[in-house]
């Protein structure tokens, strides 16, 4: 099997997928162990893309969803193999939309009957203090960035003076309308799930603890990320973790996740559970990455081991897509008889 992993040069990206050159490198020289024709891309160009094609992959792993072109749209690159009959690993694009958009993901979640955190989409300067949608406190981030860009100590806005100093800031940053939700005073926990079949989900909740956080709340910050401080906790009250991992399953099966994906969950302080967002193209790194880490410090599953599986989960459709190509040649070669 011949598999291609694509990425770019994406530290500026808003949404830089399973991490920097350097991840990329180390997943390739895991993946070389079991696949020695195995090969990285850094794509920088359509024209990558194009010799990417011409050499026929079995597989492409996306490392990154989309290449950043200078004048010119961003390919997506799952509609890009999509159209070219080459299997790629994740989701499609009508589902990678839920990960680019928080509240998207939150409206459609809700009417599957999952809890989100009630909210809204606002502008600065868009409402006054009595018509204000939410009681305070109020938490504010991008509505699609990943790595909680944007997100700091000052997120947590506790009266109407807070709120307008920090939405005007992030829009200031971001050029765009900000997510604005009822803040969660509880537990924040993360779920990393791998599809091994049509009937089976591999499955791993952890908590997240940011030990660094400047304030007293539990705030996940860019910088509380950045310098890797937070503590993994394995989540020893059954009866709380099997309320977290049925969030996780019913969103990933409600959203048609493929492959694999992350979902971000958050309790109040009376212990009730609601869905916060997902990460379709989760973080990669070893050592830092929550994904990698939850299948670790909660089943004792190895890196390579996880590698293995999200590459065994989008390989059951080689033979599907191989299928579906000779299907259709048989057909025009029928027709043309």
């Amino acid at each position: 099997m011949k598999i291609e992993i694509i990425t770019t040069e994406n530290e500026t990206l808003k949404e830089n997928g399973f991490g920097t050159l350097a991840v990329c490198t180390n997943i390739l020289n895991t993946l070389k162990v079991s696949h020695d024709n195995a090969r990285m891309n850094i794509c920088k160009s359509e024209e990558d893309l194009e010799k990417v094609l011409k050499r026929k992959p079995d597989l492409v792993i996306l490392a990154v969803k989309y290449l950043e072109l200078k004048n010119k749209s961003n390919i997506l690159l799952c509609e890009y193999f999509k159209k070219h009959n080459i299997n790629y690993t994740g989701c499609e694009k009508d589902v990678l939309k839920y990960d680019s958009n928080k509240a998207l993901a939150k409206s459609f979640l809700r009417r599957k009957g999952i809890n989100t955190a009630d909210y809204f989409i606002a502008n600065p300067k868009e409402y006054k203090e009595k018509d204000f949608p939410l009681e305070f406190p109020v938490f504010l981030k991008p509505v699609n960035t990943a790595n909680s860009y944007g997100i700091d100590d000052f997120s947590l806005a506790n009266n109407f003076k807070e709120y307008e100093s920090k939405i005007l800031s992030l829009y200031n940053l971001f050029k765009e309308p900000i997510l604005v939700e009822k803040y969660l005073d509880g537990r924040e926990f993360t779920v990393a799930i791998i599809k091994k079949d049509e009937n089976e989900l591999l499955v791993s909740a952890i908590e997240i603890l940011a030990s660094n956080s400047e304030s007293k709340h539990n705030i996940l910050s860019e910088r509380v990320k950045r310098e890797n401080n937070e503590k993994l906790l394995v989540i020893e009250d059954s009866i709380l973790k099997g309320k977290i991992e049925k969030i996780a399953q019913d969103t990933f099966r409600h959203l048609d996740i493929r492959d694999y994906g992350r979902i971000d969950i958050k309790t109040n302080k009376e212990g009730e559970c609601f869905f916060l967002e997902i990460n379709l193209i989760p973080g990669m790194n070893e050592r830092s990455d929550y994904f990698p880490r939850a299948f670790k410090l909660t089943q004792d599953i190895n890196y390579d081991k996880v590698l293995e599986m999200m590459v065994d989960s989008a390989m059951q459709r080689v033979s599907v897509i191989n299928t579906d190509i000779s299907d259709s040649i048989e057909l025009r070669v029928s027709a043309n008889n």
